[in-house]
């Protein structure tokens, strides 16, 4: 009882100091940030609720080339993240570190692209090149990802109108959606070539679980108004 109590008025004593101190510097409650980061870059305004909660809401996004392996298939791979978000920090030292919780809302897709130039094993069976053709896929995290993570963001509490703010954390969804197909190959369209297709996607979906996790590492400026 007695640490609630000295918690208690900690917070209040913090909060009556940085009234004092807006009354004799007053300042918009609102700031605006340019972010980049794993999730791209972005942007965000943030608007302060006291001295210990903010809320913010912003828009992110992201396009990288990189290149994976499924089974024996070497894949040509594209990242598109493109979502609004919404979170609210906590500033429980009444400082600019936080704990911060929130969402992701928007598309997350990989898109994959192969061509085999050697014989390769698709849903537990081997074919040639000429037999595949082209395979493309698509893996599709789902559209909210739920955040946790801690951070400093200064923006509230210094004189100056710049401010600077990093964040740590991840953010997470249910399991990834993979789907498959071929063209261009002389099987493509034959109906036991297509259910070994549809194996070998739930095996890609299998490996691709660890997608489902994505680490959110962000360093941005913010401009009080």
């Amino acid at each position: 009882m007695t640490r609630i109590v000295l918690i208690a008025l900690t917070l209040l004593t913090g909060s009556a100091g940085m009234a004092e101190a807006q009354s004799r510097h007053p300042r918009s409650p609102i700031t605006a940030a340019l972010n980049a980061g794993t999730t791209g870059v972005g942007a965000e305004v943030q608007l302060s609720l006291g001295p210990v909660f903010v809320v913010r809401g912003g828009i992110d996004t992201l396009g990288y080339d990189f290149d994976q392996s499924y089974s024996d298939v070497d894949y040509s791979g594209r990242f598109d993240f493109d979502t609004v978000s919404g979170f609210v920090d906590l500033h429980p030292f009444l400082n600019g570190f936080l704990i911060s919780g929130g969402v992701y809302v928007g598309d997350r897709t990989i898109n994959l692209n192969g061509q085999p130039t050697t014989p390769v094993e698709i849903g537990g069976a081997t074919f040639t090149p000429a037999q595949v053709g082209t395979l493309s896929g698509r893996i599709k995290l789902s559209d909210t990802a739920p955040f946790v993570g801690v951070g400093y963001d200064d923006s509230f509490y210094r004189e100056g109108r710049w401010g600077f703010r990093g964040l740590v954390g991840v953010a997470w969804s249910q399991e990834p959606e993979v789907g498959l197909s071929s063209s261009g190959g002389t099987l493509s369209n034959d109906p036991i070539f297509r259910a070994r297709l549809e194996q070998e996607a739930r095996d890609i979906q299998e490996e691709a679980k660890d997608k489902a996790l994505f680490p959110v590492v962000q360093l941005g400026v913010t401009a009080r108004f």
